[in-house]
Formats: C-alpha cells, structure tokens, sequence
C-alpha cells in the first residue's frame, strides 16, 4: 500500500486516565477513502482509541495521550494544532444522535459558519442542501428545515448529525457506535450512508456488532484489554485471523 493511502498512522499510542493504563502501545496505519472498524469487548479501549483522532479526550482532565497520530504524515498533537481546527478536518458522530435545540437548517449550518467556510446566506443554503443530501436525508426535511432537529425520529436524528458532521467538509469521520440507539431499519439506512460515505472520506467506526464491521469495512481491527491484537482486511479477520483472542472473540467465547 503506497503512502498517499495512508491517511492516519499512529505509533506507540498509550493512553492514561489517571493511573488507568487504558491504550497500550497502539500501531495502526487507516486507509484514506475506506471505513474501518474498531471491534472488541466493552471497555477494551476502541472507543477511547477512536476519541485520541480528533483530540476528544483533551476534555477529560484526568486523560493523558502519549505517542504520535499523524493525519496527512502532520502530527495532530503538536503545540501548533488547534483542536477546533482539526475537528473541522475530523468528523465526529456519537452513540446516541444529539443534535442541537435549534432548527435543522441551523443544526447543520452551525459549523460552517464557526469556520467561515460561507460568505452568503445563498452559500450557506447550498452547504446545507448539500450535506443534508450526501447525509440522505434532504427529502424527508426539506419542507420543515425551520422545525426543530430534536423532533425528528432517532434515525433521522442520527442522519442530521452526520450531516451535521460532514457540513464542514472533514477529510475524516468517526462513528462511535453510530447505531446502537436505532432500530433495525433506521440501522440500515445507515449502513447504506457509510458505504456511500467512503467514496468521499475516510471513516473509521466503533461497532459493537460484528455483522455491521463485517458489513460496512474494508479494514478491521480488534481491540482487548487496552491492546490492537489484530488488524488487517476485513475478510480476513472475520474468516482467517491469526490471533487466538480474535478467533475467540469472533466465535463468541470471549465477549
């Protein structure tokens, strides 16, 4: 795999909360343009991983990352990046949809103006057409975009935040866990969303189903006790792992 498919690499990642060793000397290289999932038992670190991307845990006053994550070979944790800055680069959707108590035109809008990428209210409207469409989600809203994003339904809710996420025109989204709140339909929809997604970013998901990491990646990595005990092509992981916890995980002995 040549260099410009790499869009994010990290090295010897650990992370601390408090005297908590939760990330263990984490390697990993995600491909540009491809989704990948993070798998592994509740609290083996995929989501705390998945948060050390777009600098999350610098929220959390007890959390300490060491190691180096490179976003385009650039590292994010250098003195010079601005966090808010980079989360315009890298996209966040969380578990449980929580869009703003303000109207789905503003939902979406909101970040878009923050960063200036705007100069008219005719500009404006096109960014918010345009992320709601690629978050499939304009036909349902776009006769009621003045009505309040929280009426929506969860599905719905959850497809406004994507399109709330990719309105500032990210390289990069992560999902953590983006439908364990929704319903079997509204899960679907978005499967469908993330496959179409990777035409335009790289994506990388925290799912605590297997179906779903075998369904929507193209690449998987298996996390447990705090470790990246394995990460290669999907079909491999799911069919031929080299690792015994992973064929234990798979299989449903560990979990």
């Amino acid at each position: 795999m040549a260099d410009e498919d790499i869009k994010i690499t990290a090295k010897g990642v650990d992370v601390f909360y408090a005297d908590t060793h939760a990330i263990k000397d984490v390697d990993v290289n995600i491909q540009n343009k491809a989704v990948t999932a993070f798998i592994g038992p509740s609290g083996c670190g995929k989501s705390t991983f998945l948060r050390c991307i777009n600098r999350m845990n610098d929220t959390i006053d007890i959390c300490r990352v060491t190691g180096d994550i490179l976003l385009d070979g650039q590292d994010i944790y250098a003195r010079d990046v601005d966090p808010v800055q980079l989360r315009a680069r890298v996209g966040m959707v969380f578990q449980k949809p929580n869009p703003f108590p303000k109207s789905i035109y503003d939902n979406v809008a909101y970040g878009p103006k923050i960063h200036g990428l705007a100069k008219s209210k005719a500009e404006l409207d096109d960014i918010v057409e345009q992320s709601l469409r690629r978050a499939a989600i304009w036909d349902e809203v776009k006769d009621r975009l003045d009505a309040p994003g929280t009426g929506l339904s969860g599905g719905q809710q959850q497809r406004l935040c994507i399109g709330r996420a990719i309105a500032t025109a990210p390289e990069v989204l992560l999902m953590d866990e983006p439908c364990s709140a929704l319903d079997p339909i509204a899960t679907a929809q978005i499967e469908e969303l993330i496959d179409e997604l990777r035409q335009d970013f790289t994506l990388v998901i925290v799912t605590h189903s297997m179906q779903q990491a075998a369904r929507v990646s193209q690449k998987t990595a298996f996390f447990h006790l705090g470790n990246l005990v394995e990460f290669g092509d999907t079909d491999k992981i799911f069919t031929n792992p080299e690792d015994p916890r992973t064929e234990s995980y798979i299989t449903g002995r560990i979990g």
